[in-house]
Order: C-alpha cells, then sequence, then structure tokens
C-alpha cells in the first residue's frame, strides 16, 4: 500500500531553513507515512534547490506567489492526505505518530500548536493567541503547518494563486475548521525580531482585518513587506 502523506514546501531563499526542515521529517520515512516531499520554488538563487534534489524531494519551479507555488505542488501531490509546511517550520519530535494516529482516525484538517524559534514573553503572548485563535475561531495560519485530505482540499478549491493570505482563503472554504493537534511546530521569528513582537503581531491582525474587509491580497502583500 502506498505511504498516505505527500508533504508540499514552498521556498524562496530557503538555503538556512530548509536542512532543519528536512531533519525533522526524517522520522517519517522509516514508518512509511511519507509518499513523497514535493518543495516547490519561487525562483530562489541560493543553494535551496540543491539542498531539496540532494533530500531527494521532487523540485518544482515557477513564479514567486506562495499561493501559486503551494497550487502547483498539491497539483502534483499523490498522497492521500497532504501536509504543506513553510520552508522555516520545523515540526516537534514525535510528530509522525501524532499525525499517523490522525490520518486513522479522523477525515478533518489539522494543524499543529505553534511556538517560535525564540524565548522570552513576546514569542508566548504571540504563539499563545495563535493558539486560542485556531482552536476558538478556526483560523491558523500557513506557519503551523497544514493537514488536509486530499479530496477536501480540491473540494475546497485549493490554495488561490495570491501572494498573501491564501492559507486564510483555503481553511474558510473547509466545511469544517481544523482542528488542533496534540504537536507542535516551531517557526521562524526573523520578522518579529526586527520589527518587535507587539507591533508585527498588531500588523499581522490589522492586515487580516483588511483582507475581511475587502482589500485584495496583493496591496496587502505590498504593505506586509515594507
Amino acid at each position: 500500500m502506498p505511504a498516505k502523506l505527500s508533504i508540499v514546501i514552498p521556498t524562496l531563499a530557503a538555503e538556512v531553513t530548509l536542512p532543519r526542515v528536512f531533519a525533522a521529517l526524517m522520522e517519517g520515512l522509516p514508518t512509511g507515512l511519507i509518499r513523497e516531499v514535493i518543495v516547490t520554488d519561487g525562483g530562489s538563487g541560493d543553494r535551496t534547490l540543491d539542498i531539496a534534489e540532494e533530500a531527494g524531494a521532487v523540485v518544482l519551479q515557477g513564479s514567486p506567489s506562495r499561493g501559486g507555488q503551494l497550487r502547483r505542488g498539491c497539483a502534483v501531490a499523490r498522497g492521500e492526505w497532504i501536509l504543506i509546511l513553510h520552508a522555516d517550520t520545523v515540526l516537534d519530535a514525535g510528530w509522525s505518530e501524532v499525525v499517523s494516529d490522525h490520518i486513522a482516525s479522523s477525515e478533518r484538517a489539522a494543524v499543529f500548536r505553534l511556538a517560535f524559534a525564540a524565548r522570552g514573553l513576546g514569542p508566548a503572548w504571540v504563539a499563545g493567541w495563535a493558539n486560542l485563535r485556531t482552536r476558538f475561531l478556526g483560523l491558523p495560519y500557513g506557519d503551523q503547518g497544514l493537514l488536509i485530505r486530499s479530496e477536501d482540499y480540491e473540494a475546497a478549491g485549493g490554495y488561490p494563486d495570491q501572494p498573501l493570505m491564501e492559507d486564510v482563503h483555503l481553511v474558510r472554504a473547509l466545511p469544517a475548521p481544523p482542528v488542533l493537534l496534540p504537536s507542535g511546530a516551531v517557526t521562524g521569528a526573523d520578522r518579529y525580531l526586527r520589527d518587535g513582537w507587539f507591533g508585527r503581531g498588531a500588523r499581522n491582525l490589522w492586515t487580516l482585518l483588511r483582507y475581511f474587509g475587502g482589500v485584495s491580497p496583493e496591496r496587502l502583500a505590498r504593505a506586509y513587506r515594507r
């Protein structure tokens, strides 16, 4: 029986973080959980593609829009389930057992508990809010990963080809919000360390509210990256 899980990772200049992401995924190979890892790149000029190919990943290349990159990657995924991970999100040890148990017992989409690669009150506050938002509002972000059945992904219309809020668009189209898995995902904190934890957190919330208010993802992306 083929392994059930395809893992899709969008990348852009991810040579620093990608090796740690791959290292954490290795525990899913001996158990026969992982069918393939698909790296969908947006034009990296560093060693990202070399690292992906050395790890045995399927490599796709195209324009640098995270929604479009994810759409391309998920389109070729062959697993019954897809796990979408950002290129700076490292899963906690034991994740493969948690995912295997979820796949065996549920059809719901699921995400991981968020943590940041940083210490202090700011990281704890932002991660705690994200996990509460996921539990009570059913609104996770992409840096928590997304585990979803392929047929549910297709039924929801998949990721839109847009540069921001592609994760929010998809989870809002699901018949039920994702559940929170009893396992963590540690994501990069570069933007927060640069902009400040509370400042970046407030900016993210304002971006989300503007998206709900109808502002285009392209306009939001330009403001988000300034």
